[in-house]
């Protein structure tokens, strides 16, 4: 086993639990990969005090029902390829639940408890969510999801591709902490750009009521 499969060992308290989804994107045409869910823990990792991210599957998240608060322990890889992930490690296994999380006794928003089924998310649809807004607010929320980003920027070559992390809020509308921030520009060949603009969001979420 090479020293990028080999498999370390985890433990510690759960900070947040977030869907672990990818996007691809090309020019104006996007698509998701709803994968699991993203644990991000403060405790030991490999022997090593720190926080860090280990992404689970949905199977995983069905058996267990992740929540801030609880501890857990397991086994995981790191990951291959950073560009790619959100997490820090994943091919998680040997899970166990060392206590369970009693929730949180704060009003939302950040919106606690065990998040839903991938399918709801998938319904519900997400808006942009700026990355300040984000990394201050709402990185614990059950609503709030980073996404690891794959552009093909020439669907003639490709293998032509650029990396990057975008954040994004599938809460309330009304949620008084959202920012949508600037809008996300998609590289494409010979150096045209297409802007992701306001009524794309507006698209998704419309069959939603502000408070939904």
């Amino acid at each position: 086993m090479s020293r990028g499969e080999e498999k370390l060992s985890w433990e510690g308290e759960i900070l947040s639990v977030q869907p672990r989804i990818r996007l691809l994107r090309s020019f104006d045409e996007r698509s998701h990969s709803y994968l699991g869910y993203v644990l991000r823990i403060r405790g030991s990792l490999a022997g090593e005090n720190r926080e860090f991210a280990v992404a689970v599957g949905k199977g995983a998240h069905e058996k267990h029902r992740f929540r801030a608060g609880g501890t857990v322990s397991g086994m995981g890889v790191l990951v291959g390829d950073p560009r790619r992930e959100t997490a820090d490690l994943y091919r998680v296994s040997r899970v166990r639940m060392l206590s369970r999380g009693v929730g949180s006794d704060g009003t939302p928003p950040p919106y606690a408890g065990i998040p839903p089924a991938l399918e709801e998310y998938r319904e519900r649809g997400h808006r942009r969510l700026a990355t300040i807004t984000y990394r201050s607010k709402c990185s614990t929320c059950l609503w709030g999801c980073e996404m690891a980003v794959e552009i093909i920027v020439d669907h003639w070559n490709p293998t032509n591709k650029r990396y990057r992390k975008e954040t994004f809020c599938y809460g309330p509308k009304n949620c008084p902490f959202y920012r949508a921030g600037p809008t996300r520009k998609v590289p494409g060949r010979r150096g045209m750009t297409w802007e992701e603009e306001d009524w794309i969001d507006g698209e998704e979420t419309a069959h939603r009521g502000l408070d939904e």
